[in-house]
């Protein structure tokens, strides 16, 4: 039996510093090199030092922000108050490049790993004081507080008790009185949201605990039901599953969270599994005032799993709108697959699908198909590879396209036939309908998947897509942009800018489309299918080296692509079709 000094971890208690730098996002998209040059210049002249001198040790370094533990929290409070001065020093000759702190320090015991890397529910809390720290402030938690009273020359403020994200207990807060950066940075650099005019709410990626990076995809699976059930309920206004998937590892105060998504309610837990056991734990937070509402936990084998989906659901609407009928939550339940291993497969391959890359829809078409060979009723599997085939169409993916088109019909009529009530996969057939040029069905059953589930940012883009087809340009900017005030941070956000883009186009507004085509392709280079649309834009606008520009990176990741490449493998009216075919031609596209 192994003894002590064979332990590959060990405990102590210490002092955890956490560290960010305020409004880097914001920083990051107007100056990513300069940004990230004072990120290094601050690091090695001011922290590294300051740490050093104080007797700290650099635990790791994550992004913008630092971990450090020291022995004693009253050297760990010192080197924080210092590295601020500094830094307000800085500020004082240079304010336009000074990157502003928050810090946020613990007392409390650690778990030390064979790598010297830093774990324990206390690491966690004193990064949850960086989050309520102001730009060149200081939190503290009460254990730090009665350790460095009287002996640091600093004023700290009481701020009471306070209830923060993935932490059970309240804890006690302590702030540096005095200590503030700029005030344009005292909130959050991003735009504020409205909030909508009823029950609004995100829920927040699930914390997979279990200490299996296998089992990532279980918590977010979790997530992307529970999301789903909740936009069904019909007076609610939920956050798309994508936007909400965008603060995933991220340290973001709930304030934050409410203001970029426009939401009052945030909704979130963690998961741990071992073995056939599993826990979930959630929390409803009021995410303006970051109030804690409601918390549960559930405990019970993995064959319970969809049973804890809708009671963390229905306890969410009890919660928020306790009026809410029963009957709404039965509504919001989908067929559940019968093989938990299908849903794992499934769960796998959604982040591949909504990539919108070549390999990435391959690999999740061979996902897919295995989770259709162990459940081959399972509707949303059925929907998912629907649309990977119609993404092979659209984006000129495939040698077969007719054949393409029409597996991808059947199987979106597959997955309706089994789960005519699922907004999703209605959606999918609604998409489907569209590439086959069956305007009139798509419309209807696009109709019928927003009646169910007005939340569905998807659906909208596909319904955007539609009127787009149909040559409806107004209607489907009005669509596309409902779809992004639903989802802000979506990863797909690009293809509604896309969207955009190709509705101005066929409202003869070439500039106009030429610079939502060109956002959309800065959010996603690789994205080559958007020069097909962009190329005639420019050379209808009179910008035809540009135009000759955009061909040549179209046949980059296209070689040997023709005028009837493109016109085949797009839906629009004759017309538009005709617009576009002579826009690559004067771009220097063959025939």
């Amino acid at each position: 039996m192994p003894g002590p000094s064979d332990q590959k971890s060990q405990r102590r208690l210490a002092a955890i510093l956490a560290a960010d730098v305020a409004g880097y996002s914001g920083l990051m998209s107007l100056d990513e090199e300069g940004t990230l040059l004072r990120l290094r210049h601050l690091r090695r002249e001011v922290v590294v030092p300051t740490i050093q001198a104080h007797g700290g040790r650099l635990v790791k370094t994550t992004g913008d922000g630092f971990l450090i533990e020291f022995s004693s929290p009253v050297e760990a409070v010192r080197c924080a108050a210092e590295i601020q001065e500094a830094l307000a020093a800085i500020a004082a000759e240079d304010p336009a490049t000074t990157l502003w702190l928050r810090i946020g320090i613990n007392l409390c015991d650690i778990i030390i790993d064979e790598d010297g890397d830093v774990y324990g529910d206390g690491v966690n809390v004193a990064s949850r004081l960086e989050q309520i720290a102001v730009p060149g402030g200081i939190c503290i938690s009460g254990k730090v507080w009665e350790e460095v009273r009287g002996k640091v020359p600093y004023a700290f403020e009481d701020r009471g008790e306070q209830q923060v994200r993935n932490i059970a207990r309240p804890i006690r807060i302590y702030c540096l009185n005095g200590a503030q950066g700029p005030p344009e940075l005292a909130m959050d650099a991003s735009p504020s949201l409205a909030l909508p005019d009823r029950p609004s709410i995100a829920v927040l990626p699930f914390v997979n605990i279990s200490g299996d990076p296998e089992q990532e995809h279980l918590a977010d699976g979790i997530v992307e039901d529970i999301t789903s059930a909740l936009s069904r309920v019909r007076s609610f206004f939920v956050i798309a599953r994508n936007s909400a998937f965008a603060y995933k590892g991220r340290a973001v105060n709930f304030q934050q969270i409410s203001r970029e998504l426009g939401v009052r309610y945030a909704l979130e837990g963690s998961v741990r599994r071992a073995g056939n056991r599993v826990r979930i734990s959630a929390q409803l937070i009021d995410a303006t005032e970051g109030t804690h509402l409601w918390a549960e936990h559930y405990d019970g084998v993995v064959e319970d799993l969809f049973d804890f989906q809708d009671q963390i659901t229905a306890s969410v609407v009890g919660a928020i709108q306790p009026s809410i009928r029963a009957a709404e939550i039965e509504r919001a339940k989908r067929k559940r697959p019968e093989s938990l291993d299908a849903y794992d497969l499934v769960m796998r391959a959604l982040p591949l699908v909504w990539a919108l890359e070549r390999e990435s829809n391959l690999e999740a078409t061979h996902l897919l198909e295995e989770a259709l060979r162990l459940d081959p009723t399972y509707p949303l599997a059925l929907s998912l590879l629907a649309w990977c085939r119609g993404q092979r169409v659209v984006y000129n993916w495939t040698e077969r396209p007719e054949e393409e088109r029409q597996e991808a019909l059947r199987q979106a009529q597959a997955a309706v036939s089994l789960s005519s009530d699922d907004p999703f996969t209605l959606a999918v057939l609604g998409a489907a309908l569209s590439i086959t040029r069956e305007f009139g069905s798509a419309a209807a059953v696009l109709a019928r998947a927003l009646a169910l589930d007005p939340n569905s940012a998807w659906a909208w883009n596909r319904s955007g897509w539609l009127h787009d087809y149909r040559g409806d340009a107004e209607t489907a900017i009005s669509h596309f942009e409902r779809a992004l005030r639903l989802s802000p941070f979506d990863p797909m956000a690009f293809n509604c800018d896309m969207g955009i883009g190709a509705a101005h186009f066929i409202a003869g507004r070439y500039e106009e489309s030429i610079a939502w085509q060109e956002k959309a392709l800065m959010a996603h280079p690789n994205s080559a299918w958007i020069h097909r649309n962009l190329a005639p834009a420019y050379a209808l606008a009179g910008q035809r080296g540009k135009a000759a520009e955009s061909v040549r990176e179209l046949l980059k990741a296209y070689p040997g692509m023709r005028i009837s490449d493109v016109t085949s493998a797009l839906a629009f009216t004759d017309e538009v079709l005709g617009r576009i075919a002579e826009g690559l031609r004067l771009a220097g596209l063959p025939e």
